[in-house]
């Protein structure tokens, strides 16, 4: 590639009065209209391929053809993100020995792979071997790199850049302005992705290895989410055909969340993976009830995975009675102890139980003919599976081991005490039991009468989700990304480990943010939870989002909610606009609406967060006023830009500007006090410019005097 010219500068340059010839901004500006052409012509490429002349039959012409609609697809020009935000000098050829005094290569650096009409690159993929410079060079590790220079863009438009002379000991390190106007940059629409801004510590998570598992430990602010997606993203770059083969998913708390960051990958060009919430996973049956913390609690424990287990394998029973097998004139008996010493085998092996049950007939077949054998005949493959079908062995098998629904034992499990007792007995307490019956004296209630008038809750689904895997190996991804993955029972990450056994995962999560009752203690238990023990547990404590000022006043709960955690730091720049308003609790409403208004006069997005009891009041009052408000995951416009989050919802979330409704109110709203102040905590660490707190209730005293 050419090399161009380029010139110091220690803050970014914009246009000038220079010739077009003379100005490196001018020809930035025409290699970024080459490379979109270029890019253009890749993608006509593609629409003008013909698989007629290559394709034998229907099917793999319609597979072909997917695969080039997908190809189109993500080859699209997105006008309003730049095509490269980055280029590298080298002062070498990397990779290569050169003469001293040899150029080096240019490299833009960006989205996506862009080449020319003869296949030399114009831009190289941020997830290339030859980027990783752009993200981890520095002063005292220049990596070869002689220059690393950033673009700045307005409306999709190249408008400026900025140098660093990374081999140059004149040239002093500093922050870059334009990375930190990028970091700074309005919230409005769904997240983006970070490609530009990925700092050294979170390059090293994204690229690391798809052999192990990562847990990331990330405070508010610090990326964690958004180096999640981008991590996928690298594996398949580097992983692409494993990772066809296997899949991917992204697991995210609720839909709305999912909504928010479903625009990253797509950006990235990558458009096959999957997302879900965990209760999609576990959608075996509907969900129409809600349990109690309490019963929630017994329920997400990892004990309930030994009742389960017991609770299948009680259905094996002693063989009572031999099998005999009718062929024809003769007559094969097994005989009770010989089966039962099968039945035992198979059982002590603890393989899945409907695999066992699928491998009992051959195995009591491969006795017949064992007896066959002695008596002088010579019985193949064949006749082992006949005899296998035969209606004696298959009576044998059910009377021993009888087919299981998941659904029904875990129905009965809840409902039927005495079977509870036997398959709990010395791993749940009485009490615990209690909790979870449905039906039995005191209850009032009667037992359902199918698994589909049932009113199932999530927990229950998780346990029918167990129970499936009980009797049949669920199937298992290549590469699992597990986000907020704090606020999961011990129940629910085993049901994520069972989608990843033979893959990898990325665990995100922030101890501080757990609001169930169930959460978390540390990354430690999840890990074991999940079967990934000992996988490397990486903390991100340097935020990019959450002002300075903000960051330090929700930390003043972290000593109540997670003492042992790290205090983040913020690196923005400025302090942004923080606010405590007291007021009447006639007017608190009232005063609510005002600091919405005044959050509306800026620029970006505005979130107004609070308790769920306060919500309706909140929506009737906006609409009053004739305020368009949206709901979480929705994206906001120039002319919606307000939206109206229910605590419970707002982790994961992030606006320009939020305003707190009545802090205490959104403590009160959960079952005990750690929950609670860990709830405000995320509410409070939401906002990427400014925060506004409205109360008329005394603030919890482990925020101080404000």
């Amino acid at each position: 590639m050419p090399s161009h010219a380029h010139h110091p500068t220690t803050e970014p340059r914009t246009e000038n009065s220079r010739p077009a010839s003379d100005d490196p901004l001018h020809r930035e500006k025409t290699h970024l209209a080459a490379s979109r052409a270029a890019l253009r012509a890749m993608r006509a490429d593609a629409e003008a391929l013909n698989i007629a002349d290559v394709t034998a039959n229907w099917v793999n012409a319609e597979v072909l053809q997917g695969e080039i609609d997908a190809r189109i697809k993500a080859l699209a020009d997105l006008s309003h993100t730049p095509l490269f935000f980055g280029r590298l000098d080298y002062l070498h050829a990397p990779g290569l020995e050169l003469a001293e005094g040899a150029p080096g290569e240019n490299f833009y650096i960006g989205r996506r792979h862009v080449h020319d009409a003869d296949g030399d690159p114009m831009v190289i993929d941020w997830r290339a071997p030859v980027s990783q410079p752009f993200y981890r060079a520095s002063k005292k590790d220049p990596m070869d790199l002689k220059l690393r220079r950033r673009f700045g863009y307005t409306a999709g438009e190249l408008t400026a850049y900025e140098d660093e002379h990374l081999t140059d000991p004149s040239e002093a390190a500093r922050t870059s302005a334009l990375l930190q106007s990028e970091i700074e940059r309005p919230r409005v629409g769904p997240m983006r992705d970070i490609v530009a801004t990925i700092q050294p510590e979170q390059d090293e998570i994204v690229r690391a290895g798809i052999g192990g598992t990562v847990c990331v430990q990330g405070a508010p602010g610090t990326g964690k989410t958004a180096v999640g997606l981008h991590r996928v993203a690298y594996l398949l770059y580097a992983h692409r055909e494993r990772l066809a083969r296997s899949g991917t998913l992204v697991i995210g708390p609720n839909r709305s969340f999912l909504h928010y960051i479903e625009q990253v990958l797509p950006a990235l060009g990558e458009l096959e993976v999957k997302q879900a919430t965990v209760d999609d996973l576990v959608g075996h049956v509907e969900v129409r009830a809600t349990d109690d913390a309490a019963t929630a609690t017994v329920k997400g424990d990892a004990r309930m995975a030994e009742v389960l287990r017991r609770a299948v394998r009680s259905h094996i029973t002693v063989p009572q009675e031999p099998c005999v097998v009718v062929r024809g004139s003769r007559r094969w008996r097994v005989p009770a102890y010989e089966l039962e010493e099968i039945v035992a085998e198979l059982r002590d092996r603890d393989i899945r139980y409907g695999a066992a049950r699928e491998a009992l007939p051959q195995r009591i077949a491969h006795a017949v003919l064992v007896r066959m054998e002695q008596a002088g005949e010579a019985p193949d493959d064949r006749v082992q599976d006949a005899v296998a079908r035969n209606a004696a062995v298959k009576a044998a098998v059910k009377a021993v081991w009888p087919p299981v629904d998941p659904a029904k034992l875990v129905l009965r499990l809840l409902t039927d005490a005495e079977f509870l007792a036997e398959q709990a007995a010395g791993v749940l307490t009485d009490e615990e039991q209690k909790t979870l019956l449905w039906t039995g004296p005191g209850t009032g209630k009667r037992p359902p009468r199918s698994v589909k008038s049932a009113k199932w809750s999530a927990a229950d689904a998780v346990l029918i989700d167990e129970a499936m895997d009980l009797v049949a190996r669920t199937a298992s991804l290549g590469h699992v990304v597990l986000d907020e993955a704090q606020d999961l029972s011990p129940m629910q990450y085993r049901a994520v480990g069972r989608r990843c056994t033979t893959g990898s995962a990325t665990v995100l999560g922030d101890i501080a943010q757990g609001t169930t009752p169930w959460a978390t203690g540390t990354w430690e238990e999840a890990l074991a939870h999940l079967g990934k023990p000992g996988a490397a547990v990486e903390e991100l404590t340097q935020g990019f989002r959450v002002p300075r000022e903000v960051i330090a006043y929700a930390s003043r709960l972290l000593p109540a909610i997670a003492p042992d955690l790290t205090e983040a730091t913020s690196i923005r720049e400025s302090a942004g606009d923080f606010e405590i308003r007291t007021a009447d609790a006639a007017d608190l409403t009232a005063a609510t609406l005002i600091a919405c208004d005044d959050a509306l006069a800026k620029e970006g997005s505005v979130g107004l967060i609070a308790a769920e009891a306060r919500i309706p009041a909140l929506r009737a009052a906006l609409e009053a006023a004739g305020v368009t408000c949206l709901s979480p995951g929705e994206e906001t416009s120039p002319e919606a830009r307000l939206t109206l989050v229910p605590a419970t919802l707002a982790k994961g979330l992030e606006y320009d500007y939020v305003v707190l409704d009545e802090p205490a109110a959104i403590v009160d709203g959960e079952p005990d006090e750690r929950t609670g102040l860990r709830r405000l905590y995320v509410c409070l660490t939401r906002p990427v410019s400014g925060l506004t707190v409205v109360h008329a209730t005394a603030l919890p005293e482990q925020l101080g005097d404000g």
